[in-house]
């Protein structure tokens, strides 16, 4: 049985985590897939080309932050591997497609588009013969909750990307989120949940700020969030304004 391997990257920070998780695909009889190769750091390919002893078929992104992709042309250059993402604008290989699917000896590896954190956003299911993973990037993570990267990501593209998760847990068997940063979901269902609750809760505290009086996304955020270091305050704007757009066209 085919066990996904996780390489932690050298990249902590309060957007990235503990680091981006690089997910390692290898069969025993096959070339890997590797999924989300991280930052530019020499230690962090060495890792990955020691996870993949047959080497490298595909490089697969989920999208297109640096933190996730930066290492991916040299890597994939480095193995004579296409280099595959969502936007075309960035692979070297045929663009990946939604329903797309790719054996790894006894599983299979399927293509969804969640769009959402960005508009490029893609996750994968993982079916083997005993579980069923899903694969998430950015879009869920294994502690806090997702940025959406406005104007590139999309509210109303999250929720509709968050509620096929949540169907696809059902409707598959989902065993176990593997994230694009923080530990493995174990719990699918509940996580995805809270997920769903926070962003009810948080479009709804920035509906009574706006009705209070706040007239800009920075007045939002001071209402919203409080007192918050300059990193991330960037993401509570980027976020904000997602939420503020949703509300000028759902409410």
């Amino acid at each position: 049985m085919m066990t996904p391997v996780r390489l932690l990257a050298p990249n902590a920070g309060s957007m990235t985590l503990q680091g981006t998780n690089t997910w390692v695909l290898a069969p025993d009889d096959a070339k890997a897939i590797v999924i989300d190769p991280g930052p530019d750091d020499e230690a962090h390919r060495a890792a990955i080309d020691e996870a993949c002893p047959l080497g490298i078929a595909e490089v697969w992104v989920t999208h297109r932050h640096d933190d996730h992709i930066a290492s991916a042309p040299d890597l994939a250059r480095y193995f004579g591997a296409p280099l595959r993402t969502f936007d075309p604008s960035l692979s070297t290989g045929r663009p990946l497609q939604v329903g797309e699917t790719y054996g790894l000896g006894a599983a299979e590896l399927e293509v969804l588009h969640l769009p959402g954190h960005t508009s490029d956003s893609i996750g994968f299911v993982l079916t083997g013969n005993d579980h069923t993973d899903l694969l998430t990037g950015d879009m869920i993570l294994g502690e806090g909750t997702t940025v959406i990267v406005h104007p590139d990501g999309n509210l109303a593209d999250y929720l509709e990307s968050l509620a096929r998760m949540r169907d696809l847990v059902e409707e598959r068997g989902i065993r176990t989120i593997l994230p694009g940063h923080g530990a493995i979901v174990e719990d699918p269902r509940a996580w995805l949940a809270f997920y769903a609750d926070h962003r009810a809760q948080r479009l709804q505290q920035v509906r009574a700020a706006v009705a209070a009086g706040a007239a800009t996304p920075e007045d939002v955020v001071r209402v919203v969030y409080g007192e918050l270091n300059p990193v991330l305050t960037r993401a509570a704007l980027a976020s904000t304004r997602a939420q503020l757009d949703y509300l000028d066209t759902h409410d």
